[in-house]
């Protein structure tokens, strides 16, 4: 993905979780804090592991496992998105310096 591509993401991420804080606002007077995005996306993580289990035959499932675990996927890298925006972190560079770190360190 080139870098104008991650940066649309970013853009889309953010202006969707600008629409669920207009939600927010309406249903419970205010916006969840960083802390409950956070808690929101670990909520999301632990679905994540759990139909991941049962895509790998070791949970038993009701529903469509392969649809929702693309899904939470999905929704997972959209929260690490908003959770680093909404504490001034640049998604792009964390991730170029995690990569390059990583390759380094694993002589890649």
């Amino acid at each position: 993905m080139k870098n104008n591509d991650f940066k649309e993401v970013i853009e889309r991420s953010v202006k969707l979780r600008k629409a669920y804080h207009q939600l927010e606002r309406e249903y419970h007077e205010e916006e969840w804090s960083v802390e409950e995005d956070a808690l929101a996306f670990l909520t999301d993580a632990g679905l994540v592991g759990r139909l991941t289990m049962s895509q790998q035959g070791r949970w038993p499932a009701a529903g469509e496992t392969e649809s929702e675990l693309e899904h939470k996927l999905g929704e997972c890298m959209w929260w690490l998105i908003v959770l680093a925006e909404r504490m001034n972190i640049d998604s792009v560079e964390v991730l170029e310096r995690f990569l390059t770190k990583t390759e380094k360190k694993l002589g890649n």
